[in-house]
């Protein structure tokens, strides 16, 4: 029971702190996975949490570079040869 008070405390203070820009693709569907198998592997949700959000993280950062990089290849081999112009 006082560990459910001090995380509702907990999470209560983090969202009065005040709302600032948060990059966590990848980190929110981490850590449902990862608390889940936590609590049923050890009864360790919180630390199954942390972990599936740091390499849901991880994962997402990874695509969106790949994602990247596969754009900046198209677009340098989808353009057209450049017709010379004043001929």
């Amino acid at each position: 029971m006082k560990y459910a008070i001090l995380a509702v405390s907990a999470l209560a203070l983090a969202s009065a702190a005040g709302p600032a820009p948060a990059e966590a693709k990848g980190c929110l569907k981490g850590a449902l996975i990862g608390g889940v198998a936590g609590h049923y592997a050890a009864h360790h949700g919180i630390i199954g949490a942390i972990g599936g959000c740091v390499v849901g993280r991880h994962m997402a950062k990874e695509k969106a570079r790949e994602k990247a990089q596969q754009a900046a290849h198209e677009g340098v081999q989808g353009e057209p040869a450049a017709k010379p112009q004043g001929y």
